[in-house]
């Protein structure tokens, strides 16, 4: 039986816009850019009003944007909005230990000064982000916003139409699926998904201290699951603390005092005295991976496609790699005259993009699984190994290309 959500479409079809964006989060409006850049005109479709979105409420989130991610961000005319609301992150250190015991001797140091490029990243609060996102493409004139709820799609060898909850309809050459962990694109054209939860939750919040930060973002490793300390501007420090759900569920209900009391043990006095900055914020962590990244005239990107462990910090960053990709295959294939929708020119997307998102995907699951322990043979294995680690200069430098984003077959809007 055809599934109610999928709409017959006509030949011979007009389009609103070459491309259709189902999201305008932050993946989606990039990629709206970094299109309308290139010459193309581009329609973005969110559920969420437009001054939902551009709220100056601080939601907890924040963002360890590799410098990689930073070069698209600059190259389709982000940076210069946001980049005096940034922080540099010039060190990372990586420890393991148990709440109130402190960190084991054995750690990882990674210094920005080991690269030719510069801060290995930055740190920049979603709140600024999405508002920069939202103003660039109000001045832009191939973007075209629509604040609607998409409840129906269909695609024929032309193109694809949306049906909206207001009974519009929005047609374009290929559709992009851009809305996140649940996606309905994804779901409207049978795209399945792999995946499972880490019986964890993230704990965040924005921390004032005493001490300046330095710009080093810290990664304490605990049995339940990281501490992530990742310097603000000022002294000022966004945390992710993942527990386990029960234990997550219940300091989320004790009042700012009570956190506070359970989050210093953790935190450590490193940075003096802390206090709580504005409101806290849970988020069950688990990892998600679309069975196929692409359909027919469709295409996913972002936490559409995959979503994983924020152990690493690459959620959006991975989401950005394909933004750059997808906008350079869309690119290259109008150069050569081809139709931007067909099935070999998105193949050539989820070629590129698809097992450098597993191998993410798996590193962080494995990560996660490592760490979240307190086997005493893993732990002394992990210590050891994070000892030997940091004395080896060569290997130690690829993690810090890795953490900036700087391996692998980067995207042109990637390479500075």
């Amino acid at each position: 039986m055809d599934n109610p959500a999928r709409l017959p479409i006509l030949r011979g079809m007009e389009y609103d816009s070459d491309i259709v964006i189902v999201g305008g989060g932050l993946n989606g409006p990039a990629l709206a850019l970094a299109l309308a850049g290139s010459g193309h005109s581009v329609t973005v479709i969110d559920a969420l009003s437009t001054g939902a979105r551009q709220t100056d409420d601080f939601d907890g989130r924040a963002y360890a944007l590799a410098l990689a991610s930073v070069r698209l961000l600059d190259n389709i005319g982000i940076w210069s909005r946001v980049a005096d609301r940034s922080q540099p992150m010039l060190e990372i250190k990586v420890s393991d230990g148990r709440a109130g015991e402190g960190p084991s001797p054995f750690f990882l140091h990674f210094d920005h000064a080991e690269i030719e490029e510069g801060p290995m990243g930055h740190m920049l609060e979603d709140r600024y982000l999405r508002r920069a996102f939202l103003e660039a493409m109000d001045g832009a004139p191939l973007v075209t916003q629509v604040n609607d709820i998409v409840v129906a799609q269909a695609a024929s060898t032309q193109g694809a139409t949306v049906t909206l909850v207001s009974g519009k309809t929005v047609s374009g050459r290929v559709l992009i699926g851009s809305d996140g962990r649940a996606s309905g694109t994804a779901t409207r054209a049978g795209i399945k998904r792999t995946g499972w939860g880490y019986g964890q939750t993230a704990l965040v919040a924005a921390i004032e201290h005493e001490l300046p930060h330095n710009g080093i973002a810290h990664q304490f490793f605990m049995p339940p699951g990281p501490l992530a300390i990742l310097p603000l501007p000022g002294n000022v420090s966004s945390i992710v603390w993942s527990e386990t759900d029960e234990t997550a569920a219940q300091f989320a209900t004790l009042s700012d005092e009570e956190f506070m009391a359970v989050l210093r043990p953790r935190f450590g006095d490193f940075l003096g005295q802390i206090s709580l900055r504005g409101k806290r914020f849970t988020y069950p962590l688990g990892l998600t991976v679309a069975n196929s990244f692409i359909a027919d005239r469709l295409v996913l990107i972002g936490d559409a496609a995959h979503g994983m462990h924020p152990i690493a910090g690459q959620g959006l960053n991975a989401g950005l790699r394909d933004v750059g990709a997808l906008a350079q295959v869309i690119d290259e294939a109008t150069h050569r005259g081809e139709d931007i929708g067909a099935a070999d020119v998105l193949a050539r997307y989820q070629q590129w993009r698809r097992f450098d998102t597993a191998t993410l995907a798996m590193a962080t699951d494995l990560t996660n699984r490592l760490f979240s322990n307190d086997n005493p043979l893993l732990r002394a294995a992990r210590d050891l190994g994070m000892g030997a680690l940091n004395t080896m200069p060569g290997l130690r430098r690829k993690f810090i290309r890795e953490a900036a984003g700087l391996t692998g077959d980067l995207p042109a809007l990637m390479r500075g």
